[in-house]
């Protein structure tokens, strides 16, 4: 998408600047890294704090590590697009404030999310261990485990042809803890959650500008551009999908402390921020 607004373009501001070039560092090494047996986002993602793998630097850290060269790009061309005009009307260390806050936010909102459903899926494997049948075990992976139930294909195979066998009841709960740390040990990476709500800043701030679309080319209005970005990561959100790996309540989480924030800054200054 293109922008058009007068008078706020100019040059790159510094810490708009310093996060791209971050970011694009954090990567490059990343793959360096990677070449030398040294995984980076083992350290610097971030995890459930459930896992063995969580770190608490890691609620800062993952917002500079990315997944891939496009996932990088659009964040940073987001960054870039909407970041050096709320910078510019801001400035630099007010700027900064939100957009650490809004990904910290993101970062809670993820978090959060993800304990309510840990808890459950919890709940339903320690209730399934006391009633453990090859239909029950298949029937959770399908719901629960989707993913990972090829893996364990050929277990539930021999399992539904020997169901009372004692060596599968014994190794099924196993196998439902280990599924269990692979979910607790998915890392999130990436700026999305910031990033977001510096979209949403400048659709608070310039809601009237016109953005120009590339995917229909129409223009639209950036309040209404950001609500039905929101919109669509809400649905997203709920109706996740197996598979889906986007951190759908993060990018939301980084809108609502954005929207908190700003109104909070309105309140107690003078002046309106929009």
């Amino acid at each position: 998408m293109s922008e058009r607004f007068g008078g706020r373009s100019g040059s790159m501001p510094p810490a708009v600047l310093n996060l791209i070039i971050i970011n694009v560092i954090l990567f490059l090494a990343t793959y360096v890294l990677n070449n030398s047996g040294i995984d980076l986002v083992k350290y610097l993602g971030l995890y459930y704090p459930g896992s063995d793998l969580f770190r608490p630097y890691q609620l800062i850290t993952h917002m500079f590590m990315h997944g891939g060269i496009t996932h990088l790009f659009f964040n940073m061309f987001a960054l870039w697009m909407f970041g050096r005009v709320l910078e510019s009307v801001w400035g630099s260390g007010r700027f900064l404030v939100f957009y650490f806050v809004t990904g910290l936010g993101a970062a809670a909102l993820h978090l959060l999310v993800n304990t309510i459903i840990i808890g459950s899926i919890n709940t339903e494997m320690q209730a399934l261990i006391n009633s453990l049948s090859p239909d029950t075990f298949a029937g959770f992976l399908n719901h629960r485990f989707p993913e990972y139930q090829g893996q364990v294909s050929d277990f539930i195979s021999g399992w539904a042809g020997d169901p009372n066998n004692p060596n599968y009841l014994s190794q099924a709960p196993e196998y439902l803890r280990q599924l269990m740390r692979l979910r607790m040990d998915v890392a999130t990476i990436g700026a999305s959650g910031a990033v977001f709500g510096v979209l949403l800043g400048f659709g608070m701030l310039f809601p009237n500008t016109q953005l120009m679309l590339l995917f229909p080319p129409i223009p639209i209005k950036a309040k209404w551009f950001v609500l039905g970005y929101g919109a669509i990561e809400f649905i997203s959100a709920i109706w996740n999908q197996p598979g889906d790996h986007v951190a759908h309540f993060a990018h939301l989480g980084g809108m609502i402390f954005g929207f908190i924030l700003i109104k909070f800054w309105n309140r107690t200054q003078r002046q309106q921020f929009y």
